[in-house]
């Protein structure tokens, strides 16, 4: 039986409709927190509704929106504050793979849809939710990094460069909520049983791998108001580095 410790939070997933947001925003529910969920597939979003009303909840906001819709965002933003009036958790966890390729070779739509996904919608996540977050009396952001940040691997020159300017990203946001109420982690899963892992190892077995659902416990530690990290790079149980 759940010990409910979210019971009464507000928390915002992006990329909810599968893999490790999917998987958070079920961890999160069972908890007690309404989930907003929030990714471009409807029928994704109505999935994992669906999976949060069987497990007794009473269902989430579903927001289907593409996080590179930066005015989108901000419209998501004030119509939280006029619904909720506060956001108590933040995770950023849609990412996008690209192509992994020699840096010359990356078409330029390509490397500027990975750096839109994986870093801007951040940014105006950040921008446009900060306020919310200020609001909450323990306002938690996390947002979903990455291993390849901290080496260097041939052919992952966007999705590597994206997850490396992210990381700086959120410790400075991290530094700047340093007197506040709010926290801020970036969260690395390591590898996971995902659609994303199987589009960059088509060879590797899934059944190796962890599924998304072995991140709930740790996504929900940095979700409670009684987390005190803040600024900190934390490798979940599965993360290995190289």
């Amino acid at each position: 039986m759940s010990a409910m410790r979210l019971k009464g939070r507000i928390a915002l997933v992006t990329g909810a409709s599968r893999g490790i947001g999917a998987a958070a925003a079920l961890a999160f529910a069972r908890e007690g927190a309404h989930c907003i969920l929030v990714a471009r597939t409807v029928g994704g979003l109505e999935a994992v509704d669906d999976r949060i009303k069987e497990m007794g909840g009473d269902g989430a906001t579903l927001v289907p929106l593409d996080v590179t819709d930066g005015p989108g965002i901000d419209r998501l933003g004030a119509a939280l504050y006029e619904r909720f009036g506060r956001l108590d958790v933040l995770l950023g966890n849609a990412g996008l793979l690209g192509t992994l390729s020699p840096i010359g070779h990356i078409d330029p739509a390509i490397f500027e849809r990975v750096m839109a996904v994986n870093v801007t919608a951040n940014w105006r996540l950040i921008r446009s939710l900060d306020p919310l977050l200020r609001r909450s009396d323990a306002g938690r952001a996390i947002f979903v990094t990455s291993g390849i940040s901290r080496v260097v691997v041939p052919y992952w020159s966007a999705y590597a460069a994206s997850k490396a300017a992210l990381d700086m990203m959120v410790a400075t946001y991290a530094a700047e909520c340093a007197h506040t109420t709010v926290r801020v982690n970036l969260y690395n899963p390591g590898p996971t049983r995902t659609g994303m892992r199987k589009e960059a190892f088509p060879g590797e077995n899934p059944e190796t791998l962890p599924p998304p659902e072995a991140h709930g416990e740790s996504l929900v530690q940095l979700a409670l108001p009684s987390c005190t990290m803040t600024g900190e790079w934390v490798a979940g149980d599965a993360a290995v580095q190289g």
